[in-house]
């Protein structure tokens, strides 16, 4: 009920100040989209929650379109109340070449025509497969035999309402024509249980890499039953990194190759605690580089004190869509790409794939092709 109450107060604030300015029929239809939207909101996210049921996806998918569409109906509502304010404070101390009550009206309109074109641009962003991004990260003291290794990281698709085999067959081709030397998945690979969503996530057996494919968990991931999707990736071949690492060896040179579960799965498992010096237990002392996949990249200072030279993560989508993607920093220390802690560097990927609505603006996916180099 309080999520209905709050989508219902929400999109009232947007039909209070826009609807009287438009004409009858107008009104009547923008009335219409925000009564059924304040409902489909809260019922696709809990008809999807509390249901097993394939045809629940349908309202789901509805609801999180509404979802892409109401966000910048409401920030666009609000931008425009500042704006009235601003110029209302203007125009009462003196004349404007544009009357106040035309900037009123115009603007009631732009509202929802920017917001209709925004989603319907961020939608194309979301369902198209995600661009490769080429990076370099310089390892001090890398050996030549790893000299130019690299790893193909995708992270974040969560596979769901939305995201179904289709779009996950694209990825796998997409990070198998890159013939990468790795694959790691950086967590929240799914938005559902195992019996809801094992042959949309089946095609990930088909990726290839000469030295193995790694997965460590995401917050999504203890929202849709973590122990079973451990079971289902190792199931399709792909080596879950639970606090554990492996060590790669090319001649006398070794790299060392660990993961943490997400930095918050003690509070769900309390085996699940996240510690990146556990995760090295066991390694030798000389490797010559160590990598780290961290769902969060809040990881990243018990990383750099545990040692490790490079840690991978994902989580924040770099904020998916305009506004949302300046807010991101309130929660983690970096939004996206490559970054400095200490001796540490840290990539934080966009993500593969997105969550809630389907809809990137100003914040494309991507799959991420990194590269080893010395320093």
């Amino acid at each position: 009920m309080f999520f209905f109450a709050l989508s219902a107060a929400l999109h009232f604030y947007i039909g209070a100040r826009l609807l009287p300015e438009y004409s009858m029929a107008w009104a009547v239809l923008l009335t219409a989209w925000l009564v059924a939207s304040a409902v489909l909101m809260p019922m696709g996210l809990m008809r999807r929650r509390n249901s097993q049921s394939e045809g629940t996806d349908r309202i789901a998918v509805l609801g999180l379109f509404a979802m892409g569409l109401f966000s910048s109906l409401l920030v666009g509502t609000f931008l425009r109340d500042l704006l009235l304010i601003a110029v209302g404070m203007i125009h009462s101390y003196t004349p404007l070449l544009f009357p106040y009550e035309r900037l009123e009206r115009f603007s009631a309109f732009l509202v929802p025509i920017a917001a209709l074109v925004v989603t319907f641009v961020g939608l194309w962003n979301a369902r198209r497969i995600a661009r490769v991004v080429n990076v370099d990260v310089p390892i001090a003291g890398l050996p030549k035999e790893f000299d130019g290794f690299t790893i193909a990281q995708i992270s974040d698709v969560h596979v769901g309402p939305t995201i179904r085999r289709g779009y996950v067959e694209g990825i796998v081709d997409a990070v198998n024509a890159l013939d990468a030397d790795m694959i790691a998945i950086t967590g929240d690979l799914v938005d559902g249980s195992v019996p809801q969503l094992r042959d949309h996530v089946a095609p990930l057996a088909g990726l290839k890499a000469r030295h193995g494919r790694f997965f460590v968990t995401g917050n999504h991931e203890y929202y849709s039953g973590v122990v079973s999707w451990m079971d289902e990736l190792a199931r399709l071949g792909i080596q879950v990194l639970h606090n554990e690492h492996v060590v790669l060896k090319r001649d006398s040179a070794q790299l060392v190759i660990a993961g943490v579960p997400d930095f918050g799965g003690g509070y769900f498992h309390p085996t699940h605690a996240s510690d990146p010096a556990a995760s090295l237990v066991g390694a030798p002392t000389d490797a010559d580089a160590k990598v780290l996949l961290a769902h969060q990249p809040r990881s990243a200072q018990a990383a750099a004190q545990a040692g490790f030279d490079l840690q991978l993560s994902g989580h924040t989508h770099g904020g998916q869509f305009w506004p949302w993607n300046h807010f991101v920093r309130l929660q983690q220390p970096f939004t996206a790409g490559l970054h400095r802690v200490g001796k540490l560097w840290v990539y934080v990927s966009r993500g593969t794939g997105y969550w809630g609505p389907p809809k990137r603006f100003g914040a494309p996916s991507e799959i991420t092709r990194l590269r080893l180099k010395p320093a």
